[in-house]
Order: structure tokens, then sequence, then C-alpha cells
């Protein structure tokens, strides 16, 4: 067997492979960037030099024209920046790399079991009511109603032989996605804002696509809290912050409270307890153990989310004791949920507990 070698010459522009496998790093760069385009590129120059990514047949001048010519970055005079393109692409990719980790009928399940209007037909059948769709009507069961109310000799149809396929009824849910940027959510080179960065993107792409009747709205918490806009999101960032958790609860619950939805919901991405309250505009804080007057506070906020029927889920993205401790205060006064999230695998849990808490309505 005779076998011919020729020198490689590196990647070539009209490979399409190589071009996509390029983006994918770039969009994950910008990702970890929080939607810093130059750095990105920096990064693409660095990991080019050192990996062969760029040569004089394809360079990274050539990629940036790439970049323009998709739409997804364009040139100012200061540089580059991400267009609203690229973002919602950002967000279309963290969104298939999560339902990508769930097992199959995971998240994609996003019904409730209780019978309404306005979800997909079942095979189930009931009497035709007032004001149903006659569209959902079932030929065969209404013709035996009649014949069976009337006999086959005197056929006639009246109201009372309608019969209708039931519908899946498709609860609406508003949600409110807490985001802790402390500054140990970047501590001793821990990444644990990127893969909260990733949520609320995904989560953000999940319910403008396929559920426009659910609101999402992302609250970040440090040493006070803040909504943060849908289109802002690739740019969160961890800062020199304390854990203003309160805060961030009472932040989320207003919001809900001007929300329409049957299930009302918070959920909370955190590494720490919390460390601070404001009182009389001044932050009271206390980074050593678990301050009393700081507990107290937010658990009295939890158990007023818990009166306003807005249940919260926490999702630790450290276990140590104080942390542990006073999540499961939280959730027992609440009745919510607790996950010991790896970052890495985040996502998974949050949509999964997204899916389950759309089911049914929240007590």
């Amino acid at each position: 067997m005779r076998f011919d070698y020729t020198q490689w010459q590196g990647p070539r522009p009209e490979d399409l492979d190589f071009i996509r496998q390029m983006m994918e790093i770039y969009r994950n760069l910008l990702l970890q960037t929080g939607g810093d385009v130059d750095e990105a590129l920096r990064w693409m120059a660095h990991f080019g030099e050192q990996y062969g990514f760029f040569n004089e047949t394809f360079g990274l001048e050539d990629f940036q024209r790439l970049l323009e010519e998709s739409g997804e970055a364009r040139r100012t005079p200061g540089g580059f920046e991400v267009t609203p393109q690229g973002e919602k692409r950002i967000r279309q990719d963290s969104l298939n790399e999560i339902f990508t980790a769930l097992q199959v009928g995971g998240a994609g399940d996003h019904r409730t079991p209780v019978a309404g209007h306005g979800g997909e037909r079942l095979s189930e059948t009931r009497p035709y009511q007032f004001g149903d769709d006659l569209g959902n009507l079932d030929p065969l069961a209404t013709l035996s109603n009649a014949v069976r109310n009337r006999g086959i000799e005197d056929l006639s149809l009246e109201e009372e032989d309608l019969e209708v396929y039931e519908q899946e009824h498709l609860s609406s849910a508003a949600t409110v996605l807490m985001v802790d940027v402390s500054h140990s959510m970047v501590l001793y080179g821990e990444d644990r804002i990127t893969p909260a960065r990733k949520i609320a993107l995904a989560l953000a792409h999940l319910i403008e696509t396929r559920y426009p009747k659910d609101t999402l709205d992302v609250v970040l918490f440090g040493d006070d809290a803040a909504q943060v806009p849908i289109r802002d999101l690739l740019r969160i960032q961890a800062g020199p912050f304390h854990t203003n958790t309160q805060a961030g609860l009472a932040l989320a619950r207003r919001i809900l409270e001007g929300r329409r939805g049957v299930n009302k919901q918070i959920f909370m991405v955190t590494d720490g307890k919390p460390s601070a309250i404001r009182e009389q505009g001044r932050l009271y804080k206390n980074p050593y153990g678990l301050d009393p007057k700081i507990v107290n506070r937010t658990l009295d906020e939890a158990a007023h989310c818990r009166r306003k029927r807005i249940t919260i889920t926490t999702f630790m993205l450290a276990a140590d004791p104080p942390l542990l401790d006073f999540v499961r205060r939280l959730t027992e006064l609440n009745h919510g949920r607790i996950y010991e999230a790896d970052p890495q695998n985040l996502g998974a849990y949050v949509f999964r507990d997204f899916v389950r808490n759309r089911r049914k309505r929240l007590h």
C-alpha cells in the first residue's frame, strides 16, 4: 500500500468546518470576557499563534472581516463591539449547550397535567361547552352520540351530541433570576460568574423564542441589588462586593408582584452566605460567620415572599457549612428548594426546575 504525503499548509478559509470551529471558540471567549469583543480577539490572536489557527492564507484580520460580514460584530472608532445579532447567537448557543446536557424529554416538556385551552390536543374527549373551538371537534364521537341519543333512522345533530378533544394547558410563569455578583464569584481563580451569565442568556432565549407569555427578569445582588436589562446579560460581571441577599430578594419580590402569571418564582444563584444589608441608607456588613442581624432580615424577606406565593429555589455553587445552614433555614421558611450545583452543570439544574415549576400552581 502506498501513501503520498504533502506538507500541511494550515487551515483554508473555504473550509467550512474550520470556520465553524473558529466561530465556536470566539463565541466562548466572548462569553467569558463579558461581551468584550476586543479582548476576545486578543485571546484569539494568542491561541492562533500558539496552535496555528492563523497563517498567510487566513489571518486575524480575515477573521475580523468574517465577524463583520456575518453581522456578529461591528467596527467602531474605539474597536469592535458585539451586535444584537451576535448577542442573539450567544443566547442560542448557550441554550443549545444546556439542552444538549439534558436527558431527552427533560426540559423539552413544558406542559401541565391540567386540561384547558391553548395547548396540544389530547386523545381524551369531553362534551362540548359554549366557547370551545369547533376545530377540536371529534367527528366520530359526535356521530356516535347522535346515533345513541336519537337512533340511526332519525339521525340529526344537536349541541348535546358534540364531543371535543381535550387540550393540554400551558401554564405561564413569571421568573426572576437572581445572580450573586459578590467578589467570591471570581475569587481564588474560580469562575462562577460565566456559568451564571450563560444561564441568564439561555433562559432569556428560551422564553423569547418558545414561551413568549412567560416573563424573565434578572436581578444582580452584591452590596445592593439592581435589575439588569435582557440586552445587557452578556456583560454581567462580578465586582468587589459583599452579599446583600436581602436586597436581592426584596427587589425580586417587588418585580414579581407586578407580573402576571400563575407561577411566580425566584431562582437564586449564589456561592456565599449573606454578609450585608442596608440600614438607613448605610451598608451594614459582616463577612465573618452568620451575623444574626443580617440573617434575620434576609429570612424575613424569604417569609414575605412566601406570603406572596413566590417560591425561592436556591442553586448553591459552594457547600461550606455557613452557607448550607443559612439556605436550609431560608428554604424551610419559604417552602422552596435547594440544589448543590456544580457550576459546569448549573444549566441542567436550573432548566429542570424551570419546567417543573410551570407544571403546577405553586403553593
